[in-house]
């Protein structure tokens, strides 16, 4: 009795995704799309938001806007090794 009822529900489960598959994946597909949309315009200069077209009316030409400051945090460490002088040696 035991294994009978294990089966019916793996087959509930099974079919019960392949129902709710077939009724979401339009919406899945859909938001997919948008957002490779969303990502590929982005790189290639294609449609804007609207918040993007007004920022760029309000910039005036040859101005220029920093958006994010880089970190100046990170020292470089100019003692990096002995500099060692070679010689050629003829034989």
């Amino acid at each position: 009795m035991g294994l009978l009822r294990t089966i019916l529900i793996i087959l509930l489960v099974y079919f019960g995704f392949k129902i709710l598959a077939r009724l979401f994946a339009p919406l899945l597909l859909k938001f997919v799309a948008k957002k490779a949309e969303e990502k590929f315009g982005g790189q290639f200069g294609g449609f804007q938001n609207p918040n993007q077209q007004r920022q760029e009316q309000k910039q005036k030409e040859g101005e220029t806007i920093i958006d994010k400051m880089p970190n100046n945090n990170s020292s470089s460490n100019q003692k990096v090794g002995e500099y060692i002088d070679y010689e050629e040696i003829d034989e």
